[in-house]
């Protein structure tokens, strides 16, 4: 369904606006508005639970890896002192120790393969299962919501920002506890080796400390904005995409790629940002270690020398000296990923906070009641709209104090110039949105007490831009639905007029369609689509303008379908061309949001009014339009 706030704007300029409200919704919701990083990194915990025996797994393996890597050194100090340096000529123990230390490196081997792999496990199994969670609640979402937000946004938050929260599993994870726990028996050793050593290099971590509080705002700020600006791009890329066609067509080109390319010098820009203050921040630390290995081995040296110190011990200082930073250098690396996954995980916990302004409450509280709900079997097809006032932005109403009774099996017209409200009339009986102000009811029944699975069931629509999946044309038919037969999509399209344009298709009905069913005309896509609906026998139709793309061939087709299917069913038609609804029980006319003329065509046109004029003006065009 066409937005009701378009207003006739040309394609590049709604993308150009559209665009400017998505960058200030991405870098609002980059840079404030979510969750804290550690409450959204506590809420990933209970993803974790149902694996606490992988993780008591991956948490044994990694300390027999961590010791087994810890003890190669303390062994080589063992070879140097107790054997190469002394009076003791016992190669036997020489050869004890290269076994020891053989089985050592293959101990580090096996249990890190161990630990990696079960990571993986668990990590990939959680972000699958996010992924799964966050596409589910984002299609249960208002349509109000995907007024406000951008497919780009939304296509971040599924793609780019649950891949952040992989890695945060694959890499940021591991090498927190990983190396954590390196860092912590590192010390444990050099003091077991000399503790006057160890002391000062203790000195070391409040330096550590100050280097890691003074990057790291600056570095989340980077990271933030980088992801922001990485959403903003994306999302100019999906929205010039959707509208390439009149973009082609009023040569909008240069503007957009001009548009294109400041939006990526921006990303560009941040992320340069991003990498010099890495690289700092990690050249910090290499810097660091290069002055504590030259200060160890001055200081150690001397003591050798003053042979106060073994020389296997000042080996295997300097060795854990060496190890000593590289699980630093190692977790400075993964700061990036770390603040990337922190600001991913805020944006996804922040899709999963909002709640659709469109519920099944009220539905439910009747359950609970006691009382029946209303289900597509009983349904007759009277249809009201009692006093309904509407408004997508507050003060700013499209539907004034509008009421409308329809009979069941009645066949209803609506015209009227755009933003008369049409559309925005049938959004609400398909309660897209919820009026404000009045109610709309089903035989009687507010639409608000009825459940909106069983709603869309009662009330089928034909949108004037059908939108067709990757799948076969059985498969875009039936929506996937594999308790309907293929002979009842037969069926339906014989119906409709659809079977002879599908058995000129190579495939037949097993053809495979691809993105909104590129390949077959609009007319030939209207066709499949009025098909899905015959399936699926709606007790309520509505038809949104659906043969506005038809060519006169195709229209008839349509029209002779309609003239059938609408039958014993109540039918709502949103008419582009007068020449569809000339036969309805009764016809509409909407202006500026209310009911300024109804009757039949013929008592419209003895009314000399609003209707009037639209038909003489379409006939006069020889075009059965309303412009």
């Amino acid at each position: 369904m066409h937005s009701p706030h378009n207003n006739g704007r040309t394609s590049s300029e709604n993308i150009g606006k559209s665009t400017d409200r998505n960058d200030q919704q991405d870098r609002r919701g980059a840079e404030g508005g979510k969750l804290p990083v550690v409450p959204a990194f506590r809420t990933l915990l209970k993803y974790m639970k149902p694996f606490r025996v992988t993780l008591f797994i991956v948490s044994v393996s990694t300390l027999i890896a961590i010791l087994s890597d810890l003890l190669q050194p303390y062994l080589m100090k063992i070879a140097i002192d107790d054997n190469l340096l002394s009076d003791k000529q016992d190669f036997k123990q020489l050869i004890y120790i290269c076994a020891i230390y053989f089985g050592l490196s293959l101990s580090s081997f096996i249990f890190t393969y161990i630990q990696n792999n079960l990571l993986q496990y668990i990590g990939q199994n959680i972000v699958a299962k996010i992924r799964k969670e966050l596409f589910e609640h984002i299609s249960k979402l208002s349509m109000r919501y995907f007024d406000r937000v951008s497919s780009g946004s939304l296509i971040t938050n599924v793609s780019s920002d649950t891949e952040a929260l992989n890695q945060f599993f694959n890499q940021v994870l591991l090498s927190l506890f990983r190396d954590g726990l390196m860092l912590v028996f590192i010390l444990v050793m050099m003091f077991q080796l000399d503790t006057e050593l160890a002391l000062y290099c203790l000195v070391l971590l409040p330096i550590i400390f100050v280097i890691a509080i003074l990057f790291r705002t600056k570095i989340r700020k980077a990271y933030q904005t980088t992801r922001a600006r990485l959403s903003q791009t994306v999302a100019f890329v999906a929205e010039n995409l959707n509208g390439m066609q009149l973009i082609q067509v009023f040569h909008q080109e240069k503007e957009q790629q001009k548009q294109f390319v400041e939006k990526n010098q921006s990303y560009y820009n941040a992320n340069l940002r991003e990498i010099k203050l890495n690289v700092l921040f990690r050249s910090s630390f290499e810097i660091l270690a290069n002055l504590s290995i030259a200060l160890v081995t001055w200081l150690g040296g001397k003591a050798v020398l003053g042979t106060t110190l073994e020389f296997g011990v000042l080996y295997a200082f300097i060795t854990y000296i060496r190890q000593f930073f590289q699980p630093i250098n190692t977790i400075t690396q993964q700061w990036n990923t770390f603040q990337s996954a922190s600001v991913a995980l805020s944006r996804i916990w922040s899709v999963f906070a909002i709640k659709p302004d469109v519920t099944d409450e009220l539905a439910l509280d009747r359950q609970r009641q006691g009382k029946k709900l209303l289900t597509k079997e009983q349904v007759e097809g009277k249809v009201a709209f009692r006093n309904v006032t509407f408004a997508y932005n507050e003060g700013e109403a499209v539907i004034k104090q509008l009421s409308l009774a329809i009979t069941p099996g009645e066949m209803i017209g609506v015209v009227g110039a755009t933003g008369a409200g049409k559309s925005s009339l049938i959004s609400l009986l398909c309660r897209f949105y919820d009026v404000q102000i009045g109610s709309v009811t089903i035989d009687d029944v507010d639409v608000r007490h009825i459940r909106q699975a069983d709603l869309h069931r009662i009330v089928g629509l034909v949108q004037q831009e059908p939108y067709l999946y990757s799948g076969t044309i059985i498969d875009n038919v039936r929506m996937f639905d594999e308790t309907i037969s293929r002979e009842a999509v037969i069926e339906a399209c014989r119906f409709v007029g659809a079977e002879a344009i599908v058995e000129r298709l190579e495939d037949g009905y097993e053809t495979q369609l691809s993105e909104r069913g590129s390949g077959l005309s609009a007319g030939e896509r209207q066709l499949i689509s009025f098909a899905r609906i015959i399936v699926f026998q709606p007790k309520i139709l509505i038809l949104d303008e659906a043969s506005a793309n038809l060519d006169s061939e195709t229209e008839q087709l349509i029209t002779q379908a309609l003239a059938t299917v609408s039958q014993n069913r109540t039918t709502i038609v949103i008419a582009h061309r007068l020449s569809t609804i000339v036969h309805a029980d009764r016809i509409i006319v909407m202006e500026d949001g209310q009911i300024v003329e109804a009757g039949s065509h013929q008592q419209l046109l003895k009314e000399k009014g609003y209707y009037n004029d639209l038909y003489t003006y379409a006939t006069a065009r020889k075009e059965h339009v309303v412009m």
